[in-house]
């Protein structure tokens, strides 16, 4: 809960300070409010922040982490915002922005839900075409790592990653390692 919520509905923003006192309410972070015994999953910080956020799109390596398809543990929130957008700003998670433009921002989005909260996350096939976009930030292994299990489980095919690599401008360096799988 964010006290905007509260003044759409009418109520003073003072009855979350009530709550938290009553401990009926905790305190997440700044301007996020839940109920103390909620169950809490391990994607509950990208949840965070996009109750916070909304617009923001969960990228890279935290989307790969959300599709399970990196052993790799990022201790900051990837998001993408638009080219010329106001990055958004949070003590916790920490955040890593990186700008998207045109159909590279809007293509390949997928809702999800988790812990209640709508959650933008690219999609697999755009997600591994913006790690060999990105790879000199996140690294050539991270992006051969995520080709190589998004094409083990088969949740996209060769047609799409091809697809995504084009609208990205990746097809050239992607195209050697596509071939090999």
């Amino acid at each position: 809960m964010r006290p905007r919520d509260l003044t759409e509905r009418g109520l003073p923003t003072v009855v979350l300070t009530r709550l938290v006192r009553q401990r009926r309410l905790q305190r997440v972070g700044r301007g996020l409010y839940a109920l103390p015994g909620r169950p809490v999953s391990e994607l509950s910080t990208l949840a965070q922040v996009a109750r916070k956020h909304p617009r923001a799109i969960v990228c890279l390596l935290s989307a790969l982490r959300f599709h399970e398809f990196t052993t790799q543990s990022p201790f900051e929130v990837w998001l993408a915002v638009p080219n010329k957008g106001r990055a958004p700003k949070m003590d916790y998670p920490p955040l890593r922005i990186v700008r998207f433009s045109g159909a590279a921002l809007t293509h390949g989005v997928e809702d999800h839900v988790v812990d209640g909260v709508s959650l933008r996350v690219t999609g697999v096939a755009s997600t591994v075409a913006d790690c060999f976009k990105f790879r000199n930030k996140i690294g050539l292994d991270v992006a051969l790592e995520a080709l190589k299990e998004a094409g083990r489980a088969k949740r996209a095919s060769m047609d799409e990653f091809w697809r995504y690599a084009t609208l990205c401008r990746v097809a050239n360096v992607m195209r050697p390692y596509m071939e090999s799988l």
